[in-house]
């Protein structure tokens, strides 16, 4: 099952894999290189012999138009746009254009191509990202943000998204990889805010010493005027229905579903997206209710492990 951009799904059949199949892999490659040769095509026609005529127009190297060309990389939406208008292609050709660009980021975006090269490189691209992010938002429903777990909890976290598809894993260089990420949260120069409810806490993902643990991490965050976190209590008022987990770095949105993981510039889905976290964070509390809150878990989890 595939969720595609727009949240409308896809039915086929899937099996797990310990890392992509050599068919499925070539098919994404064909997929985008197809793409690169209808952009070569565009710009042949609009009277531009070569490459490097093209690269001088748009005042980029030479070599992007080259990977974009033969598909060894899929362009952002400005780079498509910004084709278009050189070539002063139409607006239904390039809405075509769009929306097969758009499906071949999902296709790439599923788990067993994300992880080809293991959990640590995904974790690794995720802190590069956060360091050049001036704006963090992040809200998940089932799970405690990455940024704020502990190791065994992540380690835990890690194993079981592991499992779940069937991936050959390299847990513990990716526990490192993650923790590491945290040094953003010392960051003076960003804004992060951290939002997550009150039932993730109770959630059994890991044994109790591990929950105790993670709640006392929580407890002893720092809270400055760039780092925020919150929790929706149970029986909060929302004025929005959450659907999954959603992430916010400056102008892209990242949303995390079980078989892939979806990244957006389009404005109007970080317009959306932006929108619902402005309302839900006014339902979520901090400070001495937070505390409340975690304490309150704190002691379920410690009756559990007594």
């Amino acid at each position: 099952m595939t969720v595609t951009a727009h949240g409308s799904r896809r039915h086929g059949n899937t099996r797990a894999l310990s890392t992509p199949s050599e068919e499925s892999v070539n098919e994404g490659n064909q997929r985008l290189r197809d793409f690169g040769a209808r952009m070569r095509t565009l710009r042949a026609n609009a009277g531009f012999l070569t490459g490097k005529d093209f690269a001088q127009r748009l005042d980029w190297q030479q070599s992007k138009v080259s990977r974009i060309e033969n598909g060894k990389q899929a362009p952002t939406d400005s780079d498509v746009n910004t084709w278009f208008e050189a070539t002063e292609t139409s607006e239904s050709e390039a809405s075509e254009l769009r929306d097969e660009l758009r499906a071949i980021r999902i296709e790439m975006a599923a788990w067993p191509r994300q992880l080809t090269k293991g959990h640590r490189d995904r974790q690794v691209r995720a802190g590069q990202v956060e360091q050049r992010s001036s704006i963090i938002r992040a809200f998940d429903l089932m799970l405690l943000p990455g940024l704020v777990q502990t190791a065994d909890y992540a380690r835990d976290v890690l194993t079981s998204h592991a499992t779940l598809h069937g991936l050959d894993t390299d847990v513990g260089a990716a526990v490192r990889a993650r923790m590491d990420r945290q040094k953003v949260l010392f960051d003076t120069a960003k804004r992060i805010e951290i939002l997550f409810l009150e039932s993730t806490l109770l959630y059994s993902y890991s044994a109790p010493e591990v929950m105790l643990a993670q709640i006392d991490r929580l407890l002893a965050l720092p809270v400055t005027s760039s780092v925020r976190f919150r929790i929706l209590p149970l029986l909060s008022r929302l004025d929005v229905i959450p659907m999954h987990g959603i992430w916010i770095f400056d102008d892209s949105v990242i949303i995390e579903t079980n078989d892939s993981e979806i990244v957006s510039e389009d404005p109007g889905d970080l317009e959306l997206y932006n929108k619902i976290l402005d309302s839900l964070w006014p339902a979520g509390v901090e400070g001495a209710h937070a505390r409340e809150i975690l304490m309150a878990a704190s002691q379920r989890w410690a009756t559990l492990n007594g």
